[in-house]
Protein backbone atom coordinates (compact mmCIF):
# COMPACT_ATOMS: atom_id res chain seq x y z
CA UNK A 1 0.00 0.00 0.00
CA UNK A 2 1.23 3.28 -0.99
CA UNK A 3 1.83 6.22 1.32
CA UNK A 4 -1.03 8.30 -0.79
CA UNK A 5 -3.43 4.90 -0.63
CA UNK A 6 -2.72 5.09 3.12
CA UNK A 7 -3.57 8.79 3.25
CA UNK A 8 -6.40 8.77 1.22
CA UNK A 9 -8.21 5.73 4.02
CA UNK A 10 -7.27 7.72 6.47
CA UNK A 11 -9.38 10.57 5.40
CA UNK A 12 -12.09 8.49 4.48
CA UNK A 13 -12.11 6.95 7.95
CA UNK A 14 -12.33 10.31 9.02
CA UNK A 15 -14.74 11.30 6.86
CA UNK A 16 -17.07 8.59 7.76
CA UNK A 17 -16.68 9.13 11.34
CA UNK A 18 -17.04 13.52 11.00
CA UNK A 19 -20.88 11.80 8.68
CA UNK A 20 -21.51 9.67 11.89
CA UNK A 21 -20.80 11.66 14.30
CA UNK A 22 -23.33 14.73 12.38
CA UNK A 23 -26.26 12.11 12.30
CA UNK A 24 -25.98 11.56 15.78
CA UNK A 25 -26.27 14.93 16.65
CA UNK A 26 -29.04 15.29 14.36
CA UNK A 27 -30.99 12.27 15.76
CA UNK A 28 -30.00 14.09 18.76
CA UNK A 29 -31.36 17.46 18.25
CA UNK A 30 -34.68 16.13 17.13
CA UNK A 31 -35.05 13.66 20.10
CA UNK A 32 -34.67 16.87 22.17
CA UNK A 33 -36.90 19.01 19.76
CA UNK A 34 -39.64 16.51 20.66
CA UNK A 35 -38.96 16.38 24.13
CA UNK A 36 -39.50 19.90 24.53
CA UNK A 37 -42.17 20.06 22.07
CA UNK A 38 -43.82 17.36 24.38
CA UNK A 39 -43.17 19.24 27.88
CA UNK A 40 -44.58 22.10 26.27
CA UNK A 41 -48.08 20.64 25.31
CA UNK A 42 -48.16 18.87 28.70
CA UNK A 43 -47.89 21.92 30.33
CA UNK A 44 -50.75 23.57 28.39
CA UNK A 45 -53.10 21.17 29.16
CA UNK A 46 -51.99 21.63 33.12
CA UNK A 47 -52.50 25.50 32.60
CA UNK A 48 -56.38 24.79 30.38
CA UNK A 49 -57.12 22.37 33.54
CA UNK A 50 -55.56 24.88 35.84
CA UNK A 51 -57.58 27.91 34.34
CA UNK A 52 -60.65 25.25 33.86
CA UNK A 53 -60.58 24.65 37.70
CA UNK A 54 -60.03 28.31 39.09
CA UNK A 55 -62.75 29.55 36.77
CA UNK A 56 -65.50 26.80 37.85
CA UNK A 57 -64.28 27.23 42.10
CA UNK A 58 -64.85 31.33 41.65
CA UNK A 59 -68.12 31.18 39.98
CA UNK A 60 -69.20 28.37 42.32
CA UNK A 61 -67.69 30.47 45.36
CA UNK A 62 -69.83 33.70 44.34
CA UNK A 63 -72.96 31.96 43.70
CA UNK A 64 -72.73 30.96 47.55
CA UNK A 65 -71.43 34.10 49.02
CA UNK A 66 -72.46 36.59 47.07
CA UNK A 67 -75.53 37.48 49.33
CA UNK A 68 -73.54 38.01 52.23
CA UNK A 69 -69.81 39.92 50.84
CA UNK A 70 -71.65 43.29 51.81
CA UNK A 71 -72.65 42.54 55.36
CA UNK A 72 -69.71 40.30 56.09
CA UNK A 73 -66.83 42.74 54.58
CA UNK A 74 -65.78 40.58 52.51
CA UNK A 75 -64.62 39.90 49.28
CA UNK A 76 -63.40 37.11 46.26
CA UNK A 77 -60.41 37.38 44.35
CA UNK A 78 -60.13 36.03 40.86
CA UNK A 79 -57.88 33.90 42.26
CA UNK A 80 -60.41 32.74 45.00
CA UNK A 81 -59.07 34.53 47.58
CA UNK A 82 -61.57 34.53 50.23
CA UNK A 83 -60.70 38.48 52.28
CA UNK A 84 -62.17 39.30 55.12
CA UNK A 85 -61.25 43.46 55.86
CA UNK A 86 -60.69 44.41 59.44
CA UNK A 87 -62.55 41.50 61.46
CA UNK A 88 -59.75 42.68 64.65
CA UNK A 89 -59.28 45.66 66.28
CA UNK A 90 -55.57 47.18 66.03
CA UNK A 91 -53.15 45.48 67.76
CA UNK A 92 -55.48 42.38 68.59
CA UNK A 93 -56.02 39.03 67.82
CA UNK A 94 -59.53 38.43 69.97
CA UNK A 95 -62.30 37.45 67.51
CA UNK A 96 -65.08 40.12 68.25
CA UNK A 97 -68.50 38.16 68.22
CA UNK A 98 -69.42 39.69 65.30
CA UNK A 99 -66.67 37.67 63.37
CA UNK A 100 -67.64 34.75 65.11
CA UNK A 101 -71.49 34.88 63.81
CA UNK A 102 -70.18 35.55 60.48
CA UNK A 103 -67.68 32.63 60.75
CA UNK A 104 -69.87 30.35 61.52
CA UNK A 105 -71.44 31.08 58.63
CA UNK A 106 -69.14 31.30 56.39
CA UNK A 107 -67.01 28.12 57.07
CA UNK A 108 -69.76 25.85 57.38
CA UNK A 109 -70.89 26.36 53.89
CA UNK A 110 -67.53 27.03 52.72
CA UNK A 111 -66.46 23.11 53.45
CA UNK A 112 -69.16 21.75 52.07
CA UNK A 113 -68.15 23.93 48.36
CA UNK A 114 -64.72 22.70 48.78
CA UNK A 115 -65.03 18.89 49.68
CA UNK A 116 -67.71 18.60 46.50
CA UNK A 117 -66.11 15.79 44.24
CA UNK A 118 -65.32 18.41 41.54
CA UNK A 119 -63.27 20.31 43.57
CA UNK A 120 -61.69 18.52 46.63
CA UNK A 121 -59.59 16.38 44.30
CA UNK A 122 -56.93 19.11 43.19
CA UNK A 123 -56.98 20.84 46.83
CA UNK A 124 -53.18 20.59 48.20
CA UNK A 125 -54.06 22.94 50.86
CA UNK A 126 -56.42 25.51 52.67
CA UNK A 127 -54.81 28.49 54.27
CA UNK A 128 -56.23 30.34 56.77
CA UNK A 129 -53.82 34.00 56.58
CA UNK A 130 -53.45 36.54 58.83
CA UNK A 131 -51.99 40.03 57.75
CA UNK A 132 -51.33 43.19 59.66
CA UNK A 133 -51.48 47.09 58.29
CA UNK A 134 -48.04 48.39 58.08
CA UNK A 135 -48.57 51.04 60.95
CA UNK A 136 -48.60 48.90 64.05
CA UNK A 137 -46.29 48.69 66.00
CA UNK A 138 -43.55 51.23 64.04
CA UNK A 139 -42.30 52.35 67.33
CA UNK A 140 -39.97 49.44 67.66
CA UNK A 141 -36.72 48.47 66.00
CA UNK A 142 -37.63 47.46 62.07
CA UNK A 143 -36.43 43.78 63.41
CA UNK A 144 -38.98 43.73 66.42
CA UNK A 145 -41.53 45.63 64.51
CA UNK A 146 -41.40 42.59 61.62
CA UNK A 147 -41.40 40.00 64.37
CA UNK A 148 -43.93 41.48 66.50
CA UNK A 149 -46.30 41.65 63.53
CA UNK A 150 -45.76 38.50 62.59
CA UNK A 151 -47.06 36.80 65.63
CA UNK A 152 -49.95 38.62 65.41
CA UNK A 153 -50.57 37.53 62.22
CA UNK A 154 -50.23 34.35 63.36
CA UNK A 155 -52.38 34.40 66.16
CA UNK A 156 -55.10 36.06 64.23
CA UNK A 157 -54.75 33.15 61.86
CA UNK A 158 -55.03 30.44 64.40
CA UNK A 159 -57.60 31.62 66.11
CA UNK A 160 -59.81 31.75 62.97
CA UNK A 161 -59.02 28.51 62.50
CA UNK A 162 -59.54 27.00 66.12
CA UNK A 163 -63.35 28.47 65.92
CA UNK A 164 -63.69 27.49 62.53
CA UNK A 165 -62.85 23.45 63.21
CA UNK A 166 -64.61 23.52 66.37
CA UNK A 167 -67.74 24.42 65.07
CA UNK A 168 -70.42 22.06 65.62
CA UNK A 169 -72.09 22.24 62.46
CA UNK A 170 -72.74 18.86 60.43
CA UNK A 171 -70.24 19.64 57.16
CA UNK A 172 -67.32 20.68 59.77
CA UNK A 173 -67.96 17.75 62.22
CA UNK A 174 -68.32 15.09 58.76
CA UNK A 175 -65.28 16.32 57.13
CA UNK A 176 -62.79 16.66 60.10
CA UNK A 177 -60.27 14.39 58.81
CA UNK A 178 -60.16 16.21 55.48
CA UNK A 179 -60.05 19.33 57.60
CA UNK A 180 -56.71 17.92 59.72
CA UNK A 181 -55.02 16.73 56.76
CA UNK A 182 -55.65 19.89 54.24
CA UNK A 183 -56.08 23.07 56.76
CA UNK A 184 -53.50 25.52 58.17
CA UNK A 185 -53.00 28.64 59.33
CA UNK A 186 -50.33 30.94 58.81
CA UNK A 187 -49.29 34.55 59.27
CA UNK A 188 -48.09 36.74 56.96
CA UNK A 189 -47.01 39.92 59.12
CA UNK A 190 -47.15 42.91 56.91
CA UNK A 191 -45.91 41.32 53.94
CA UNK A 192 -48.84 41.85 51.50
CA UNK A 193 -50.25 45.45 52.35
CA UNK A 194 -53.05 46.61 50.10
CA UNK A 195 -52.93 50.34 48.57
CA UNK A 196 -55.60 52.97 48.17
CA UNK A 197 -52.84 54.26 45.83
CA UNK A 198 -50.13 52.25 44.11
CA UNK A 199 -48.77 54.70 42.61
CA UNK A 200 -47.69 56.58 45.91
CA UNK A 201 -47.82 53.68 47.94
CA UNK A 202 -51.08 55.13 50.25
CA UNK A 203 -51.84 52.02 52.64
CA UNK A 204 -55.75 51.07 52.67
CA UNK A 205 -54.92 50.04 56.87
CA UNK A 206 -58.77 48.54 57.36
CA UNK A 207 -57.80 46.09 54.03
CA UNK A 208 -54.72 45.01 54.84
CA UNK A 209 -55.20 43.92 58.43
CA UNK A 210 -57.24 40.91 57.23
CA UNK A 211 -58.16 37.47 57.37
CA UNK A 212 -57.81 35.18 54.10
CA UNK A 213 -58.94 32.05 53.20
CA UNK A 214 -56.92 30.87 50.26
CA UNK A 215 -56.94 27.19 48.39
CA UNK A 216 -54.17 25.74 46.78
CA UNK A 217 -54.00 23.25 44.14
CA UNK A 218 -51.74 20.57 43.61
CA UNK A 219 -50.61 21.79 40.44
Amino acid sequence: MTEETLESNVDNSWTNIADIMTGLMMVFMFVAVAFMFQLQKKQEVVNSVKDSYRVELNKALHKEFDKNLLVWKASITKDNIFRFSAPFDVGSSEMSGEFKKIISEFFPRYIALLTKNKFKGEIEEVRIEGHTSGGWGANVSADDNYINNMYLSQKRASKVLDYSYRLHDYSVQKNKKWLEKYLRANGMSFSSLIYKNTEYLIEDKDRSRRVEFRVMVKY
